[in-house]
């Protein structure tokens, strides 16, 4: 059955390989689709069917891309393991749509935040540790003093460690060692609950997303300062690789999402420029 397939995936060593966030969203997925068809035969699942359970999430097409690679990645694996004879996803494809994604902070608006926030405070804190690294959420739960030497920060990203890891390295910013000094820690992490814990990442998203309200920019998250770190890096005039030894990203294609935005502007000052007046 399709329920007993779902199971058999979650116990392989290559699901455990995968990042705990990826497992989350993939079970998730997954776990949602087997309270309506868990106990269907899976060999008899057709591309039709997983064009209807693609489309019963039309209306949001996140929701319904993501629905599709939790399918396509179950039955990769499947197929592997000979518990099915065929890949019923392989040539279905996602509903087109276009996102811009998470917004990237404007200059004006990290100065609002830091003028709710001031420095000594946690939310100051995470702001400047995201927006001087460029870390994910996933990551700046994890970040502490035992990850700084010799005004180097280092750390493996969290996204992708057990599969394709990335190890980070870079310098710390001035700015970002002195709010780190006047925020009182004492713990094997900077960001820390009330109770003195470390947050888990979605305890931190949404302690961030108070500080954000507070300081009304609910439209901005954490992942949205991450775009914004690689296009502050841009419109600094740092190259693609530059940006892509702070970041981790991988390929240029995803940097580029990151800094089209800053790059244009950039371009057309260099434009104007040489007009002659």
């Amino acid at each position: 059955s399709f329920g007993y397939v779902c199971k058999s995936y979650y116990a392989s060593p290559q699901f455990k390989a995968l990042s705990k966030s990826t497992q989350l969203w993939r079970r998730r997925v997954l776990d949602d689709i087997c309270r309506k068809h868990g106990g269907d035969p899976i060999e008899r699942m057709r591309p039709i069917h997983v064009r209807k359970l693609r489309d019963e999430k039309a209306d949001m097409p996140g929701a319904s891309l993501t629905r599709l690679k939790a399918l396509k990645a179950l039955f990769r694996w499947a197929v592997e393991e000979e518990l099915v004879t065929h890949d019923p996803t392989q040539d279905v494809k996602r509903i087109p749509y276009s996102t811009k994604g998470h917004h990237s902070w404007t200059l004006e608006e990290v100065e609002t935040f830091e003028r709710i926030h001031e420095v000594g405070s946690k939310a100051r804190l995470a702001l400047a540790l995201m927006l001087y690294t460029a870390c994910r959420r996933s990551d700046v739960v994890k970040l502490g003093p035992q990850h700084i030497h010799e005004g180097r920060l280092g750390f493996r990203q969290s996204k992708n460690a057990n599969r394709d890891p990335v190890d980070i390295d870079i310098p710390v910013h001035k700015d970002l060692a002195d709010i780190i000094g006047k925020t009182p820690s004492g713990h094997m992490n900077f960001l820390t609950t009330e109770y003195g814990r470390p947050f888990s990442i979605a305890g931190f998203g949404n302690r961030f997303r108070e500080w954000c309200n507070r300081a009304g920019l609910s439209h901005c998250s954490a992942h949205g300062l991450r775009k914004a770190a690689a296009a502050r890096l841009a419109e600094a005039g740092a190259t693609p690789y530059e940006i892509m030894a702070v970041t981790g990203h991988k390929s240029l294609e995803e940097v580029e999402r990151y800094t089209r935005a800053a790059r244009k502007k950039g371009l057309a000052d260099s434009a104007i420029a040489k007009i002659k007046g």
